[in-house]
């Protein structure tokens, strides 16, 4: 009688990213699994399969996504250019609409979120409301319930509750996965990696300051993801300064109000009013700009969708890699970057707005396309074409908006940054100003080309470090990855009942061991310094491979078989904490081989393939999902061609031990 072998793929992290490379495994199956031999998937992550760690149910009620729920899919549509088949799915707002029992679709495998309020939510949950958190872990882990049915017969999948601290074995044979708290690995033909935004220890400057607050007992909260974070010992009235503006700082500001029982009250005017719990610390916030994350968008596109890419796609960035020389990030490619943006929010302006226009569209864009976007002809069309200067396109405004401003007192600049502020949230949720969202549109079609430009290797040093990864990472989160309106709108709240106070641009953090206290300055306040007994870093850890904090990473830099990303000029060299990937199937860059590992590969956050959002807009040819689907396919060719052991031999080919361990119950489950 004849025994079926098995292949054995392990895939280490269980989140989004995990979820979106089964979902392609599942849709290329048909074409490329012959089923002949059994496949046997192990997911190995302490959190649930599909949300993952970030997107767990174990979460504060409080925190929300920074995404409307008909703008969050994981899957491909009409615009997803993958060689697999496109497998259309529910955006999280189409899913949610089956739970309003107004008679539409039900999607399999159907069933209600446990949870009563997430339930409750999903019943009134319309298009353009921005869901908690909870409830898109309620729609991850519906795509993997329906991933995992759409496999194969042959192709089970197993979950083991627990991390993976190391993986071992030759390049030409099976490698061996090691998990907390078992003593028999996993054996494994192929090893995909896919654990998602990674902790990290602290770096040295943030060291200090933790020296500092034990030494004088304090509060120091370095880095972190803010679901995770222990602010407890923070003391109602304390003052607490947090360096950084962005989405962790709101989550922040939500858990250290909100989640200490205080509410909000709405006038009759719509104006929230924040009233205390008596619990709250007070909240001193700044950061290199000084100013929040633009708020998102509140309304849908009011002209046609714009064709993008149309001046920064494919063809743009291998002719600029063909030029063989190094490329200066903001000198040779922002000014195309900026020019698909422009071309985003002009073709908005033109279709939605024609009455806030002087030319026609036609005309406009015969005479853009030619021109250089920092060029003086450039800037006579536009001002041309475009009389009202607010519905112009300028990035340097938008970049820096407190360039050049100093306020003699504290209370002016509150009242300044206040204003700032409300003005963005109208403009925001006016559909009036939808050319912001097309140029929002446009920006997610340059990021989405940033894996090509990277894999040209002619960025400089400087250009990858000080450019890509800094200076352009941190724009385009300021202008794109924002929080809802509501949220600034309460911000605003918070400022007028003094639990938030704005500390301005350039912020420096430093110690004063006189008074025992840290401190907060910045030049948009001349000479006022702000003391206080806690400090946060609001802002989430970056990659960093001397820093993991994940073992299995770990494990792997220490024994030489990871290459960290590394750029040299002649003036600079970068390291960028990601380790490489080949492009084209992720294979991990093993320098003790030279070159790829023939049966490692890893996907998002932590590779230097920067396609890391493991869920999309719809209809955005996500490189996520192109990635995925690359991946998924060279996996199932290898997987369903590699030899494997003999069966009968040492055990089959997913658990080394041939039996469970007593303790490893409770850890493994077959799903």
């Amino acid at each position: 009688m004849s025994t079926r072998s098995t292949a054995s793929l392990v895939i280490v992290g269980a989140g989004p990213r995990a979820t979106g490379l089964l979902e392609r495994i599942a849709a290329n199956s048909d074409e490329l699994w012959s089923g002949t031999r059994d496949l046997r998937i192990h997911l190995v992550d302490p959190h649930p399969p599909g949300p993952g760690r970030i997107w767990r149910h174990e979460q504060s009620p409080l925190l929300r996504m920074n995404s409307m729920a008909e703008d969050v899919t994981m899957f491909t549509d009409e615009t997803s250019t993958v060689d697999g088949p496109v497998r259309p799915g529910p955006s999280l707002a189409e899913w949610a609409a089956q739970f309003a029992g107004a008679g539409g679709p039900r999607f399999a495998p159907y069933a209600e979120p446990a949870d009563p309020q997430v339930l409750a939510e999903l019943r009134t949950l319309a298009g353009t409301d921005f869901p908690t958190r909870r409830a898109q872990s309620a729609y991850l882990g519906w795509v993997f319930r329906r991933v995992r049915a759409e496999l194969p017969e042959s192709v089970t999948v197993e979950w083991h509750r627990t991390t993976a601290t190391a993986v071992t074995g030759p390049p030409d044979g099976q490698q061996q996965v090691h998990l907390a708290g078992l003593a028999a690995p996993l054996n494994a033909d192929l090893v995909a990696l896919t654990q998602g935004h990674l902790e990290s220890a602290p770096p040295p400057a943030h060291r200090t300051h933790a020296a500092f607050a034990r030494r004088h007992g304090l509060f120091h909260l370095p880095p972190e993801f803010s679901a995770d974070a222990d602010l407890s010992a923070l003391r109602p009235g304390e003052h607490v300064v947090l360096r950084g503006f962005g989405l962790a700082f709101v989550d922040l500001m939500v858990l250290l109000t909100e989640g200490r029982g205080g509410v909000y009250r709405t006038e009759p005017d719509g104006t929230p009013v924040y009233l205390p719990s008596g619990r709250e610390p007070v909240l001193h916030v700044g950061s290199r700009r000084g100013v929040p994350y633009h708020a998102k968008t509140g309304y849908r596109l009011q002209g046609p969708r714009p064709p993008l890419p149309r001046h920064f796609g494919p063809e743009a960035i291998d002719a600029l890699g063909a030029e063989g020389r190094p490329l200066d990030l903001r000198r040779d490619v922002w000014p195309l970057m900026a020019k698909e943006v422009g071309f985003g929010h002009y073709h908005e302006l033109f279709h939605a707005h024609p009455e806030r226009t002087a030319v026609p569209w036609d005309e406009f864009l015969t005479a853009y396309d030619p021109l250089d976007w920092y060029g003086d002809a450039m800037a006579d069309l536009v001002a041309t074409a475009v009389p009202d200067p607010a519905d112009r396109l300028d990035f340097e405004r938008l970049d820096r908006p407190l360039d050049g401003l100093a306020f003699p007192t504290t209370d002016a600049f509150q009242a300044h940054l206040r204003d700032h502020i409300a003005q963005d949230v109208a403009r925001r949720e006016d559909a009036a100003f939808s050319a912001d969202l097309g140029a929002f549109l446009a920006l997610l079609s340059v990021y989405g080309q940033l894996p090509r430009l990277v894999a040209t290797g002619r960025l400089t040093a400087r250009s990858l470090g000080d450019g890509l990864d800094g200076w352009w990472q941190g724009f385009f989160s300021f202008l794109a990855s924002g929080p809802p309106c509501s949220r600034l709108r309460r911000l605003l709240a918070l400022s007028r009942a003094g639990i938030v106070r704005f500390l301005g641009a350039d912020v420096r953090v430093g110690t004063d061991e006189t008074t025992g206290t840290f401190t907060a300055t910045s030049p948009t306040v001349p000479g006022h310094t702000v003391r206080a007994t806690a400090l946060i870093e609001a802002y989430l850890p970056g990659p960093n491979l001397d820093r993991t904090g994940d073992p299995l990473l770990r494990h792997l830099h220490h024994a030489g078989e990871l290459t960290e990303e590394t750029v040299t000029g002649p003036d600079h060299t970068h390291r960028s904490g990601r380790f490489t990937v080949a492009p084209a199937d992720a294979h991990i860059i093993d320098p003790t081989l030279g070159v790829p590992h023939p049966r490692r590969l890893a996907l998002g956050a932590p590779t230097d393939s920067r396609a890391v959002a493991a869920f999309a807009r719809p209809r955005t040819d996500a490189p996520a999902f192109r990635q995925n689907d690359a991946v998924a396919r060279a996996l199932l060719r290898q997987l369903d061609t590699v030899p494997l052991p003999d069966p009968t031999g040492e055990g089959p080919a997913g658990l080394a031990h041939p039996h469970p361990l007593p303790h490893q119950e409770e850890t493994h489950e077959r799903l």
